[in-house]
């Protein structure tokens, strides 16, 4: 296990130097520049536009600056917002906590409810029960969550404050009139959560019950029922524990789409989260903010992978890396 560690660790390392060419060649390709923002600004003259241009360095070749950008990382400088002139990481220190909140509450969400719905479904098939999770689950999974944002602020916020009933806030990740307690915190946590685990939720909820369905039908499953153990052991101990090892990797290779999701999710309930951050730098031009931005979801990405094909290799001891 401890050279394959070593192998996928070193492996990252051009990983992450081949994405973050691509995103920087892609980033500086695309029309537009920090400094548009100057361009029609009476106050800023002509010259002092071109001084601004050349003190950022957006008059050299994007492959020199990409050099440089490079370099300064590596000696942990993330360099200044292009408009604003705000040190990155104290952007990224504000966001990237709230973006990891959203992304492991919404895979809690989906992964502590698909376990048991899609072990019932598959236990009870055919039934009333299993069809219904069949028709909700197929449409979950089948709603684009920027629309299902939107019908939840409308129905749980809007029109529950109508009616009179408690409603969730919209946005936000507490309530500024006042003191912001534990509480307040997941009221705002709970709509963007749901919005973001719902799809996973769908999909993993059908992937155990199918996965669920192929093991109770093996050979060692009829054994033990034979033997006289309980029902329940059976499916816990026995079928559950084989069923849930194909699980593990289809989550670890979900991980990538939570925070891809978060990108929209967040900024449809305005969450201060690294996917409002990078959407918000990504309209201004600001090349810095998006850079470091993008590549923290690209780390995570890769990290979130790593850790389920080493839970694969521990939740089943037939797996060998050496």
């Amino acid at each position: 296990m401890s050279r394959y560690l070593t192998r996928r660790l070193l492996g990252i390392i051009p990983l992450l130097l081949g994405i973050s060419f691509f995103v920087y060649a892609l980033l500086n390709l695309v029309p537009g520049s920090p400094t548009d923002q100057y361009e029609f600004n009476p106050t800023i003259r002509p010259e002092d536009r071109e001084r601004i241009i050349e003190n950022l360095g957006l008059n050299e070749p994007w492959y020199a600056r990409y050099f440089v950008w490079l370099g300064n990382v590596l000696q942990g400088d993330l360099g200044n917002s292009f408009v604003n002139f705000a040190p990155v990481d104290a952007a990224l220190a504000n966001a990237l906590p709230n973006t990891l909140i959203l992304s492991v509450t919404s895979l809690l969400f989906a992964l502590l409810l698909s376990v048991p719905i899609g072990i019932l479904s598959a236990v009870k098939l055919n039934s009333f029960f299993d069809r219904a999770v069949t028709i909700i689950t197929t449409a979950f999974y089948s709603i684009p969550s920027i629309w299902l944002g939107l019908l939840l602020i409308i129905v749980f916020s809007v029109q529950f404050q109508a009616w009179g009933f408690p409603s969730l806030p919209t946005s936000g990740v507490r309530d500024l009139r006042g003191d912001s307690g534990f509480w307040d915190r997941v009221e705002h946590l709970i709509l963007p959560a749901f919005t973001l685990g719902i799809v996973q939720l769908a999909g993993w909820t059908r992937y155990v019950r199918s996965s669920m369905l192929e093991v109770i039908r093996q050979d060692f499953i009829r054994t033990a029922q034979a033997k006289g153990l309980r029902e329940r052991s059976v499916l816990l101990r026995h079928a559950f524990r084989n069923a849930l090892l194909p699980l593990v990797t289809l989550v670890g290779l979900t991980i990538p789409d939570l925070f891809g999701g978060a990108l929209i999710v967040e900024n449809v309930f305005g969450y201060p989260g690294i996917g409002q951050l990078t959407i918000t730098s990504l309209n201004r031009n600001d090349y810095s903010i998006a850079m470091a931005a993008i590549m923290i979801l690209a780390l995570l990405t890769v990290i979130g992978n790593l850790i389920a094909d080493v839970l694969y290799g521990v939740m089943d001891p037939r797996v060998r890396y050496d």
